[in-house]
């Protein structure tokens, strides 16, 4: 029998699979993961811990706990405000995932004498059976896996995974990655966990208990500055130049304008000189091609293989080409540096990278 730690974060997702995989007949450990929380927010982590160990106890499974608040803040919240520093937006939750779930947990649970781990993530992983006939460089021999969207795609979480490796894959399980939510609540009601009815979680501790600009302050010193037009002219003021991303169209102030004015797009960020600059053309904050660093490949493509990229959570993937570390857009997309691009053969997660300025 698989000894299986499943990482439990008091939620619903992890409870459901934690119980699937005990009805499968694993050898189930329930895992809480405590992260770093911000003495400034008030997280209610104590009560994420103990509905984890309601589940285990509802399940009569063990429950364990591992304090990784030390790599957490270092690994993801250090990194993040550096990123903001230089002007560009970065993703925590693919941080998240690759040095703490699937790097310090992981290595943690092996410890420990786990033969597997598992999430409440909802992606689904294939095996392949033998040799393909594939477009890709490497042919993958039996027992290959391959990443792919969860069966329900308004919650599909491959785009923040994109760091996993072979390694990864061949020791993980995703148990509801082939449920749709509402699926898994209803089974959530038929384990009667004590999580059934527990609201969703909204990502990282500190996302909608305080605004980034709030969080910012604590490590950044967020001045208001200029917000520029394209000539250079100072036209008005924003809050912090580290605060805003390419694109985006709200949170400063443009003087004298009028409600049948054009709404503002910002195209460029100076963190040093503390400005941003916006214009009325969106067009001017799309790319036609990126080149992306850090860049991991599950399945490495041929040289100007067209597949699907992603630039943000939940967007509509857009056709692209790659070339080393070069992607092309069949059409100009908006692609903030910084920001991870997430490349898929279909449904299949082949890779990513983070998106060079």
């Amino acid at each position: 029998m698989s000894k299986v730690f499943v990482g439990l974060s008091g939620g619903v997702d992890s409870a459901v699979s934690a119980a699937l995989l005990k009805e499968q007949g694993y050898d189930v450990v329930g895992a809480f993961i405590k992260i770093w929380r911000p003495e400034f927010i008030e997280c209610p982590w104590q009560k994420d811990r103990l509905d984890a160990m309601r589940v285990c106890a509802a399940l009569w499974i063990p429950f364990k706990e591992i304090d990784l608040s030390e790599e957490y803040k270092k690994s993801v919240i250090d990194d993040m405000v550096a990123n903001y520093a230089r002007g560009v937006t970065p993703n925590p939750d693919v941080l998240c995932n690759r040095h703490i779930k699937f790097g310090a947990f992981k290595k943690w649970a092996f410890a420990e004498g786990a033969d597997i781990i598992a999430t409440g993530h909802y992606v689904k992983i294939m095996t392949i059976s033998g040799d393909r006939n594939s477009r890709y460089r490497e042919l993958r021999s039996p027992g290959h896996h391959r990443l792919l969207r969860g069966k329900d795609l308004n919650k599909d979480q491959s785009y923040f995974l994109w760091q996993l490796t072979e390694d990864d894959l061949s020791k993980t399980l995703f148990p509801v990655g082939g449920y749709t939510k509402p699926e898994v609540r209803a089974l959530a009601e038929q384990f009667r966990l004590p999580v059934a009815k527990k609201r969703d979680s909204q990502g990282l501790c500190f996302v909608g208990d305080v605004s980034l600009r709030d969080f910012l302050a604590h490590y950044l010193p967020l001045e208001k500055g200029a917000v520029l037009n394209e000539e250079g002219k100072t036209i008005g003021e924003h809050d912090g130049a580290a605060l805003y991303t390419v694109g985006e169209r709200h949170g400063f102030r443009i003087s004298a304008t009028t409600t049948h004015e054009e709404p503002s797009y910002v195209i460029g960020i100076d963190t040093k000189r503390n400005t941003i600059t916006v214009s009325k053309n969106r067009a001017r904050a799309l790319r036609t091609s990126v080149t992306l660093t850090d860049t991991n490949w599950i399945e490495k493509p041929y040289e100007g293989e067209p597949l699907l990229a992603q630039a943000r959570y939940r967007e509509t993937p857009v056709a692209c080409t790659v070339s080393g570390d070069q992607v092309r857009f069949r059409e100009p997309h908006l692609a903030p540096p910084g920001q991870s691009l997430v490349l898929y053969d279909g449904d299949a997660l082949v890779g990513g990278g983070v998106i060079v300025p």
